[in-house]
């Protein structure tokens, strides 16, 4: 567990959360978790117990297949009477139902990580002998279409900066923010535009973790294992302007150390920094959906495309699989591969 604070703090908020979901899951579900802790994330298993406390809840109080009121009564020897087709109905229920905040909605890739979770569930039971079969790997994956990567172009890159540092085309109220946060907005658009940052990595940046006699700095990536990022005298200038202007004095206890903070001298969280991705953004590329991953994306695009290293960029990425980075840099390798056939000429016209 790193020795940082503010990670400290995530996790044992993350803990706290897990333990409450599982309070509401049937009694036996705490054998499963517990031999699942040493191989995932505490986030991967707090996601763990969203699905199966939405799949209890189908089964027990929406359909009543299995006539318990409180999820929490059903027993372990009914796990066993759980069919396939139970979970093919479960699948087609998470299309559309009702949540605490109104309709809720899956897409494929929504319903395909919740059947995963599934599969791992009944998996653990049925290698114990307390569940007949794994019925849910009898159920097959939604098909997953092909998503359009969207980000930015270099020069909508160059243009969004231009924009954060300008204030052109804000609204009234949120210039009179941008007199106070220009400097530090500088700083996140071009952290994320120069080293492909993860958000929840940026937004756990203390000030202590960045060494501009190397111009790198140490970030947690996801899992709790550490790295350090590198970043150029673009980034080295936008974070120094920033660090001169920070006011650390009006800190709120605990913030003190953060290197982005609030107006109300917060860290910044997670949503406050894609609330001001998607500000900026909307400016520069109206038609397009912007977020702090999509300017991950163009960072690794603009890295690909410059180093022509498909492990280059999954190692600064931070993704444990290269075929993941494949994946979402394929169309400039096809782009590769067109230009190849029109490189080599034989005959002339």
């Amino acid at each position: 567990m790193p020795g940082d604070t503010f990670q400290k703090k995530r996790f044992i908020e993350q803990n706290e959360n897990l333990r409450a979901i599982q309070s509401e899951l049937p009694p036996f579900c705490i054998s499963f978790f517990r031999a699942i802790a040493d191989n995932t994330s505490i986030l991967t298993r707090v996601n763990y117990a969203y699905d199966l406390r939405l799949f209890f809840k189908f089964l027990c109080v929406e359909e009543k297949i299995f006539p318990h009121d409180v999820i929490k009564d059903f027993p372990l020897d009914e796990l066993g009477k759980i069919t396939s087709e139970n979970i093919e109905l479960f699948l087609e229920y998470l299309s559309a139902y009702k949540g605490a905040d109104g309709t809720v909605t899956n897409s494929e890739c929504g319903k395909s990580r919740k059947l995963s979770t599934l599969r791992s569930f009944f998996k653990y039971y049925f290698k114990k002998g307390q569940a007949a079969s794994n019925v849910a790997s009898l159920v097959q994956l939604p098909k997953l279409h092909e998503k359009t990567i969207t980000r930015l172009e270099a020069d909508e890159a160059a243009n969004l900066l231009d924009v954060v540092e300008s204030g052109a085309s804000l609204s009234p109220a949120q210039a009179r923010c941008h007199r106070y946060t220009k400097i530090r907005d500088v700083a996140i658009l071009t952290l994320f535009l120069t080293t492909g940052i993860r958000i929840s990595e940026l937004v756990g940046i203390n000030v202590q973790d960045i060494d501009f006699s190397v111009n790198g700095f140490r970030i947690t990536r996801k899992g709790g294992s550490q790295a350090i990022l590198y970043f150029n005298a673009e980034a080295e200038k936008a974070l120094k302007d920033h660090l001169s202007g920070r006011n650390a004095p009006d800190a709120v206890r605990g913030s003190e150390d953060a290197l982005f903070l609030s107006l109300q001298h917060k860290r910044m969280s997670v949503r406050s920094v894609q609330n001001l991705v998607k500000k900026y953004a909307r400016i520069i590329a109206p038609l397009k959906r912007i977020s702090p991953h999509k300017l991950r994306s163009t960072y690794g695009t603009m890295l690909y495309q410059e180093t022509g290293d498909i492990y280059l960029v999954a190692d600064v990425l931070g993704h444990k699989d290269v075929n993941t980075t494949k994946k979402h840099y394929a169309a400039i390798s096809d782009e590769k591969r067109r230009m190849a056939a029109r490189a080599v000429k034989i005959r002339d016209d």
